[in-house]
């Protein structure tokens, strides 16, 4: 099923999927009032007509504001809402990140679109089925006890036709405020959720019918390619377009302070003015030296200091307790999204349209209204499925593009970036310094666990600043530096703690949020030195955890890994020589210690010579709460296992002082297939219990487990993200 067609045909047919049990009026149909359905259909979070609607057929539609970024919630999403209004999930649609359609539920990030967004999409259901069912009650002079609800219609439990959906409100509203207090379908009457539906938008990527992003079109359309400075903040002194004009297709440039874009009216014709045109920026170098960039950050300007967690006195270790201290660090990351970011915008009779592939549509609208001076209700925001990605990438940024300059020639344009755009200027995820300190007493028992680590200061918000608002120097947010704090506290019981950051004035490139923020960098060091503390006491990884937790799920968790992986401790494993070592390491996170649990097991292989790390195998034991789709989850899992298993042995951005200039594939390598790891999955099943977010969370044990199933081969401690062939061969 194809989201673009579905929001089309919902634009096309007027009113037929809005419904009410009101009095008002159904949306005519035709092409003179396409817009209807978005004109008068509600968004607010709080009515039940914001997230669902159904036909006179008993068709249902839901609305919602969270996306799918390649990660399978669409499925998700329409299995909720099929599950609770006990419809076939072959009649449900879901339309995506619409602003003028969906309710706006907030990023589509942190996990978040189950627990949260498909939470509030299973509340609106049942509501609607609470009142649905009263409705039959009536219609069919029967008490709500009698009756139950199966595909669609709502029956007498005695037997008996009953009444389907769509006679009850086919084409009106529900006017109804989401209750939420509504009783939901019990757990053990689930027949689509928690099964393994596989995605229902697969069989359009590999027939080639889906329509992505770039693949999307309108009438009258030209084509835009935005010229980047030469360094992250030169300015433009002087721009020749002669060059540019010899080109059949050129239409010309829009200019407005350092942003700079030339027009065309094809993709091709795009390119070649791209090419062709010449500019004179100004000299720029204010990056700080790579090779001296944790001098830089741990020198940085410190706005403040925060204890993030306190038991205890970190001072009282007992006379002869043994001390480890361990440095950390964690590379600056691209997104490094497959597809370059691609946007198409249209000004039309005052209001500006703007498609794209963003994880935040509500919050684009916002910021493109501010940029560009226009009333939010002026701009609407559509979301169309582009390259996947981890956080907030390019998508946005080429959104701003297309709508500056749609606005600046008054025609519809569409905006992709090139390959060394997308490296050289989606934003980054900040570098990270953790500074780990404990001690252990005569026995091997962890004293105090002092934890400092150094990271941007904390947001205002979740925005992101729009490159093109800052280039062309119209109004912008400052940047949203990540979230990096997150999980710097431990889930184990230590009697004395303290976990501290050091909040930066400033950081290297624009932020944002990549996959994990913070929970990565900071788990890679926690579990990394917990790991060393067990190493230093002579206790077996597994048991040196469990040691310290008290937790039952965390518990039971971690007697599950052990059971999948077949671990054993290293002192009764056979002996190994040879040029190349095997090692196994193990990583455990609740994560921000108020959800989602996981423990992974890390099999790799260390080349002695040349130093290179691979990851041949990853055991994952995964605790999620409630399951919707065990596929999907799957899913999730290895895609995790794979990507940060890449950013853990390959990734980092190279930048001398003016510029990023790892903007290809060759200077920023990526994992490719024969070294991708062996993925065995244990799902804990626990129906009863509410939906936990799946995104984010086994990606924050990948870098620690790798890190310790190196020691483990070889002896040698990686502290440093990536892992490369050089580090190991420094490393002691």
């Amino acid at each position: 099923m194809n989201n673009s067609l579905s929001r089309r045909s919902l634009l096309k047919s007027g009113g037929a999927l809005v419904v009410s049990f009101a009095l008002a009026p159904r949306l005519a149909k035709g092409a003179a009032k396409k817009e209807a359905a978005a004109t008068q259909k509600t968004v607010a979070p709080d009515q039940v007509d914001g997230f669902l609607a159904i036909d006179s057929k008993g068709k249902v539609t839901v609305f919602s504001g969270k996306v799918d970024l390649g990660t399978g919630i669409r499925t998700a999403m329409a299995q909720i809402a099929a599950e609770e209004l006990s419809v076939p999930l072959s009649d449900v649609t879901v339309i995506q990140g619409d602003t003028a359609l969906t309710p706006d539920q907030g990023v589509t990030f942190g996990s978040l679109s189950i627990q949260n967004g498909g939470m509030q999409i299973r509340q609106a259901a049942a509501t609607a089925r609470q009142a649905l069912i009263a409705q039959a009650a009536t219609k069919l002079s029967a008490d709500k006890e009698s009756l139950t609800v199966a595909q669609g219609r709502i029956v007498p439990k005695a037997g008996g036709k009953g009444v389907s959906y769509g006679q009850l409100i086919g084409g009106k509203q529900f006017d109804l405020k989401l209750d939420p207090k509504a009783p939901t379908k019990d757990p053990k009457d689930f027949t689509i959720v928690g099964k393994p539906i596989r995605r229902l938008d697969i069989p359009g990527k590999v027939t080639g019918t889906f329509e992505y992003m770039h693949d999307f079109r309108i009438a009258g359309m030209q084509h835009a390619r935005v010229v980047h400075p030469a360094g992250i903040k030169a300015e433009l002194q002087s721009v020749d377009d002669a060059g540019c004009r010899e080109i059949p297709g050129y239409r010309g440039l829009v200019r407005k302070a350092n942003f700079l874009a030339v027009v065309a009216r094809d993709e091709w014709s795009a390119i070649k003015a791209a090419r062709a045109i010449k500019t004179a920026w100004s000299d720029w170098a204010g990056l700080p030296d790579q090779a001296s960039l944790w001098d830089a950050v741990r020198s940085t300007k410190v706005v403040s200091t925060e204890e993030l967690q306190k038991a205890g006195d970190v001072a009282k270790a007992p006379p002869g307790a043994k001390t480890l201290k361990a440095t950390y660090d964690f590379a600056i990351h691209t997104h490094g999204s497959i597809g370059p970011s691609c946007a198409v915008a249209e000004m039309k009779d005052g209001k500006l349209t703007v498609w794209s592939a963003s994880q935040q549509t509500h919050l684009l609208r916002k910021q493109i209204a501010t940029m560009l001076s226009l009333k939010p209700e002026d701009v609407r925001c559509v979301y169309l499925e582009g390259a996947g990605c981890y956080g907030r990438n390019g998508h946005e940024d080429a959104a701003a593009d297309a709508a500056l300059i749609a606005v600046e020639t008054k025609k519809p344009v569409r905006v992709q970036w090139m390959r060394q755009d997308e490296h050289g200027w989606d934003p980054k995820g900040p570098p990270t310094l953790l500074d780990m300190q404990g001690s252990l007493d005569e026995s091997g028992n962890i004293v105090t666990w002092d934890a400092v680590l150094f990271a941007p200061n904390k947001p205002k918000d979740v925005s992101v600043k729009l490159l093109t608002g800052e280039l062309a120097e119209l109004a912008h947010e400052d940047s949203h530096p990540g979230n990096v704090h997150q999980d710097l506290a431990i889930p184990y019981q230590i009697a004395n703690i303290r976990t501290t950051v050091h909040w930066l004035s400033e950081t290297p490139f624009r932020p944002s949020w990549i996959r994990t923020p913070g929970r990565l960098q900071n788990t890679f060091a926690n579990e990394s030195f917990i790991d060393e503390l067990a190493a230093a006491a002579s206790v077996d990884p597994f048991e040196y955890r469990l040691r310290y937790l008290k937790d039952p799920r965390g518990i039971e968790l971690l007697e599950r890994l052990r059971k999948l992986s077949n671990w054993t401790p290293r002192a009764k494993r056979e002996a190994q020589d040879g040029d190349v070592a095997h090692g196994r390491g193990m990583s455990y996170i609740r994560y921000e210690l108020v959800r989602t649990y996981v423990g992974v097991v890390a099999e790799v292989e260390v080349e002695k010579k040349s130093g290179k790390i691979r990851a041949r195998k990853i055991y994952v034991a995964h605790d999620c709460g409630q399951i919707i789709n065990p596929d999907g989850l799957r899913n999730q899992i290895e895609g995790n296992m794979v990507q940060t298993t890449s950013r853990t042995l390959l990734e980092e951005v190279k930048f001398d002082r003016s510029k990023v200039t790892s903007v290809d594939w060759a200077s920023y390598p990526i994992l490719r297939h024969p070294d991708v790891p062996e993925v065995v999955i244990d799902l804990v099943e626990r129906p009863a219990e509410k939906p936990w977010g799946a995104g984010e969370p086994s990606a924050a044990v990948v870098p620690s487990a790798i890190a310790n199933a190196v020691f483990d081969a070889t002896g040698k401690r990686m502290r440093s993200v990536p892992f490369t062939p050089e580090k190991f061969l420094a490393a002691t």
